[in-house]
């Protein structure tokens, strides 16, 4: 099976080389069929944020996906999402995502609390490896994509998925219109 690549990135198989990414992305991997077909590349990580690293490796905005969490209360229930966007567009996270996890307000998980509760990096944080309970929103845009270019849970690494794997992550819902 040939991994997803991009000419100016190294792929290597994300189930061989759990040391590049984050302990529960490792773990979601190992755990994943989908994990077979996911590259890691190790990446500068002063060049972790996306538009950084898409000038720097030549990678195309439209091939980044960002990944926000964002929460929300109804009736003293917290509600948590993490959200991943094609990185030209932002979530949309006052209107679609505050009616998807039905909430008054919906608003960023602190920095502090979401690279605590998920065990990664700030500017790594990724889909996988979620904490139990958390809804994962994919943009749908996303799974046109070839090869999208995700965070690994580390700022020194990225991951390669194909779009359509996006769409079959665990716990994975396809939300149309989700980046504006």
């Amino acid at each position: 099976m040939t991994l997803p690549s991009y000419p100016t990135l190294t792929s290597l198989p994300a189930t061989d080389h759990p040391d590049l990414v984050a302990a529960p992305v490792a773990a979601a991997l190992a755990a994943w069929p989908g994990a077979a077909q996911v590259a890691v590349v190790d990446i500068d990580p002063d060049l972790a944020d996306t538009a950084a690293m898409s000038e720097a490796y030549d990678i195309p905005m439209t091939a980044g996906g960002n990944c926000v969490v964002v929460s929300g209360a109804r009736a003293g229930d917290e509600r948590i999402a993490a959200c991943v966007v094609r990185a030209d567009t932002r979530a949309d996270v006052n209107t679609l995502v505050r009616k998807l996890l039905d909430v008054r307000k919906c608003s960023f998980l602190p920095m502090d609390r979401a690279v605590a509760e998920t065990g990664m990096e700030y500017g790594g944080i990724t889909p996988l490896g979620l904490p139990e309970g958390w809804r994962i929103l994919v943009h749908d845009a996303l799974l046109d994509e070839p090869v999208v270019v995700i965070g690994s849970g580390v700022r020194r690494s990225k991951l390669l998925v194909p779009g359509r794997l996006l769409g079959e992550l665990p716990g994975a819902e396809v939300v149309q219109g989700l980046g504006r």
